[in-house]
């Protein structure tokens, strides 16, 4: 028995540092480094913290938005993520500054994004420095959330009333597939208020969304329009992809992250199923590239697919890839496979194949024209011409995400 116990404490001991070196591939001293120098530069151009990061333009000059954009709570995130790597208190200290000027986005109910501005900043923030005010702060946020919540509807409205891109179609009541990432919002103030409300709109968000938005592939449309009279649905439409009927990059992996946060909440197998399906469609899909880092849309190089939209492909040498999408995709199987039985170690090689990928430098460039961000080569939205192959801040906040939670992986394989 005394043989047993040590061999099995042998066998730990060699996997954690065999983990360990693994991780230590992924990124190495000298990359960290390198993100931390990044960053240092953007706290030293950026400093009003009511300006957060975004990208650059093409003089690769920092270009700033404001805290009501859908991308503000991503620096403050990327700023405790970057402290929670690297243990350094001034990580800490920033990350503080950047999160609080955030604080009027708990009121904020303009859009459904108030999960990616609140929960990226405050909720790394509670999580990492246990400050009690940013409870209250989630709570709050949660219920300006709910506000654009419809039961005729059973969903989240995620814009207002607006034109598609077409100019003609009219959407009431659109609701976008990147909505399923504001609900760990949701979920999260459930457990701290012990408002239930907040975890069954949640629930029911979800459940409308797998009727709605999934094709019979496992694929997704990215918008789908409702009647809020009757809740039926109005129009089916892919706005930032190639077509309407083709597969958004960026959409398939908001599909997946969210669907696994939901399982993750709710303990309930449907959603680990469907998000199960959704890995499959990705993983598996024929136009994924080698490296495993997608174009812009999975079919933006199918000659089946003919965009309604003006697209000349002759402005680009080659397909654009989305960066951000691998991300997204790497961090949300990551987590994926702490909960399936069947497909555990697929989903684990294939996002560190892909850690690997963005970690190598065709995508994170050591010198060129991006001179602050962690990743290059992500994709705004191609058919509004909008950040077209450029560094993203969400690029960065979901590969150091998949960094810490492969980490999180690889020393405790239980």
């Amino acid at each position: 028995m005394k043989n047993y116990k040590f061999s099995v404490i042998i066998f730990f001991i060699l996997l954690f540092f065999s983990c360990k070196e693994c991780v230590d591939k992924i990124l190495p001293a000298e990359k960290i480094t390198s993100i931390t120098n990044r960053y240092e530069k953007i706290l030293y151009v950026a400093k009003d913290a009511k300006h957060p990061p975004r990208t650059i333009n093409t003089n690769s000059d920092l270009v700033t938005t404001d805290i009501y954009d859908w991308t503000s709570g991503f620096f403050a995130g990327n700023l405790w993520y970057i402290f929670e790597l690297t243990k350094d208190e001034k990580w800490k200290t920033e990350a503080f500054k950047w999160t609080e000027a955030l604080d009027t986005i708990q009121y904020w109910s303009g859009h459904h994004d108030v999960g990616f501005m609140i929960n990226c900043s405050f909720g790394n923030g509670l999580r990492l420095s246990k400050k009690a005010e940013y409870k209250k702060v989630l709570i709050q946020a949660a219920e300006s959330l709910c506000k654009r919540y419809n039961p005729v509807t059973k969903c989240i409205k995620s814009w207002d009333y607006r034109k598609a891109w077409d100019g003609k179609t009219e959407w009431f009541y659109p609701v976008i597939i990147d909505n399923m990432m504001n609900l760990e919002l949701l979920f999260e103030a459930s457990l701290l208020s012990g408002n239930k409300r907040f975890a069954e709109i949640a629930i029911q968000h979800a459940e409308t969304t797998m009727k709605n938005h999934y094709r019979k592939d496992y694929s997704c449309y990215h918008v789908v329009d409702y009647d809020t009279l009757t809740g039926k649905i109005l129009d089916k439409a892919t706005c930032q992809g190639f077509t309407d009927e083709s597969a958004w990059a960026r959409g398939q992996a908001w599909g997946l992250y969210g669907f696994t946060l939901c399982y993750r909440y709710t303990k309930d197998t449907r959603f680990l199923d469907f998000a199960e399906k959704i890995a499959n469609f990705i993983i598996h899909n024929p136009n994924l590239p080698s490296d495993l880092i997608p174009y812009w849309d999975y079919n933006a190089n199918n000659k089946n697919f003919v965009p309604e939209w003006k697209y000349d492909a002759s402005k680009f040498k080659e397909i654009p890839r989305d960066a951000s999408a691998a991300a997204i995709t790497c961090s949300a199987l990551c987590e994926l496979s702490g909960y399936s039985t069947k497909h555990k170690y697929e989903y684990i090689d294939f996002a560190e194949k892909s850690l690997k990928s963005l970690n190598s430098p065709a995508y994170m460039v050591v010198s060129g024209k991006n001179n602050y961000f962690i990743l290059d080569h992500s994709v705004g939205s191609i058919p509004h011409g909008a950040e077209i192959d450029v560094p993203l801040i969400y690029a960065d906040y979901y590969f150091l995400e998949a960094v810490l939670r492969m980490k999180k992986l690889n020393i405790n394989p239980t």
